[in-house]
């Protein structure tokens, strides 16, 4: 039973790798907010299922955590800076779809060659999806410097997070709770103050093309 639910991990690890992948070829932003959600949703889970694996009670409170924040409140942050934004859709890439994706691929294979000494050494549970939650967390890091717009970065910055908690929790089955409310609460302020920091943009330039930074020069 416990090798099956194994397996269950994996498989939901190769859904957040999927909707990672997704999220670097999506054009709408709206889109990619429905991604980052269903991601939440499905580190949510994959919590819910290491923790009953492992029999760590304190991954069931991480997951509804999860799942409030990543797959509720933040969606619902998201939505409403759009909304106030009058934003749908980001057309402006510094790369375009087809070669974002080959690099993509490339970025997968590194990914997983790179964790498969880590992986060898660990245990059962974790030796398949390190690579995957490192792949993740690059193929975001893609995404956030292939678009030049703030929204799609901020959503990327997330998404990071995302591959960086399912690192954590399969390979050393959570963090401690202080430290896991600490960065919600981290991620949490973090999203209002780039909502902010956005608004002010758009106020200043009149677009949220975070190039346009580069025309502030010191008086």
């Amino acid at each position: 039973m416990s090798m099956l639910l194994a397996q269950f991990v994996n498989l939901l690890g190769a859904v957040l790798l999927i909707l990672a992948f997704a999220m670097i070829s999506q054009r709408r932003i709206l889109s990619l907010i429905h991604l980052f959600t269903l991601q939440g949703m499905t580190l949510a889970l994959a919590t819910a299922v290491v923790g009953y694996v492992t029999t760590q009670p304190h991954l069931y409170l991480s997951a509804a955590l999860t799942l409030v924040l990543k797959a509720l409140l933040i969606p619902y942050l998201l939505h409403r800076i759009i909304d106030r934004l009058q934003i749908r859709w980001d057309i402006e890439r510094l790369i375009n779809i087809p070669t974002t994706m080959l690099i993509g691929i490339l970025v997968v294979i590194f990914a997983f060659n790179l964790a498969m000494p880590i992986s060898q050494m660990s245990l059962k549970l974790a030796s398949g999806t390190l690579g995957i939650a490192l792949a993740c967390v690059l193929l975001s890091f893609l995404m956030m410097i292939t678009r030049s717009k703030a929204v799609p970065q901020v959503i990327g910055f997330l998404s990071m997070e995302n591959g960086l908690f399912f690192a954590a929790t399969a390979a050393t089955y959570g963090m401690p709770m202080v430290v896991e409310l600490g960065i919600a609460l981290d991620v949490l302020i973090g999203v209002l103050i780039l909502g902010v920091f956005m608004f002010q943009i758009r106020a200043q330039f009149d677009s949220l093309d975070i190039r346009n930074l580069e025309q502030l020069k010191e008086d």
